[in-house]
């Protein structure tokens, strides 16, 4: 019986890389190399118990990937802006993720990136703040920045661009209760749609990325479960908790003045997401995403399945 073909996963304990993980084990068709700066972590070491071969590199040290790297067939590539929200030190991760994956002569690279929000609001638009001096949204502006080191490599790349994570709504963005003791949805969107996924389903996408490269390769592919508008979230909360939730958005300018230390970059992702819906939407592909994981869960499903999480926070 011929060996599996090696899928490297780079982020293997975190929300995109660990999912993927999770989905190449079930799926069974691959070996799996879970990549991580520390192999003895409990999230490794779960990896490694699931079944994966668990490798450290740094995304710092190219070198490391590219022993990381060496022998797989293919790889999964994602970068960590919120660890340190620098798009310089992004852009850096990515170039050394695209030489290693070159230099291991790796045949399909899923490099996790977005679209450039330049494209639509220039720098010199002062709607929305200019950050780091020459970026709008600027983990999305630094991933796209960095496809042209995936193709200046010569890498056979999959550009695969996400969306919102539904997930987002147990890490501070559900609903609150305002002074008055009423739930409320502040999500900044007005009354624009906004296109979500469930952050384990990109792994599911992904597998079946990588079992089409012929399909795929040279390709940019945008995935999302589904859009939804703010009242159309807010309803599915009501159902869900049995108490009135009500769709009061935040203006963007608010929203960055929150003061926590993603409130600016939220801010203008948000802006983007509310005055280019078009061109937001569009980017991801509901029909093809369900090719991809017919099962897809909707917000629906995934807010039932956390149920407990969102009854206790509310009382």
């Amino acid at each position: 019986m011929p060996e599996k073909k090696i899928i490297a996963v780079v982020g293997s304990t975190g929300a995109q890389g660990g999912g993927l993980v999770r989905a190449l084990l079930n799926d069974g068709t691959f070996a799996v190399r879970a990549i991580t700066r520390d192999a003895g972590s409990p999230k490794a070491k779960e990896l490694q118990a699931a079944g994966a071969e668990v490798v450290e590199a740094d995304v710092y040290d190219e070198a490391s990937l590219r022993r990381a790297f060496d022998g797989a067939y293919g790889a999964f590539c994602v970068t960590f802006f919120w660890a340190h929200m620098s798009p310089e030190k992004e852009l850096l991760e990515a170039k050394n993720l695209a030489n290693a994956a070159a230099a291991a002569k790796v045949r399909h690279v899923v490099w996790s990136t977005l679209e450039d929000s330049r494209e639509h609001i220039p720098l010199d638009d002062d709607r929305m703040p200019t950050l780091d001096g020459r970026y709008k949204v600027p983990h999305f502006d630094a991933k796209s920045e960095a496809d042209s080191f995936f193709r200046d490599a010569g890498v056979p790349t999959t550009f695969l661009r996400t969306t919102f994570y539904w997930d987002n709504f147990l890490a501070g963005l559900g609903p609150i209760r305002d002074a008055d003791g009423d739930l409320i949805l502040t999500l900044p969107m007005g009354d624009q749609a906004i296109a979500g996924i469930v952050a384990a389903d990109i792994g599911v996408a992904v597998v079946s990325i990588f079992h089409s490269p012929g399909e795929f390769i040279g390709k940019t592919v945008g995935i999302a479960g589904e859009a939804l508008t703010g009242d159309q979230i807010a309803a599915l909360f009501t159902d869900l908790v049995g108490e009135k939730v009500t769709y009061r958005p935040l203006g963007h300018d608010a929203f960055r003045g929150l003061g926590f230390a993603e409130a600016v970059e939220y801010g203008n992702m948000f802006q983007y997401y509310t005055e280019f819906p078009e061109a937001f939407l569009s980017r991801r592909d509901l029909e093809l995403t369900r090719r991809l994981h017919p099962s897809v869960q909707t917000l629906a499903q995934w807010l039932r399945a956390h149920r407990d999480a969102f009854t206790q926070a509310k009382a």
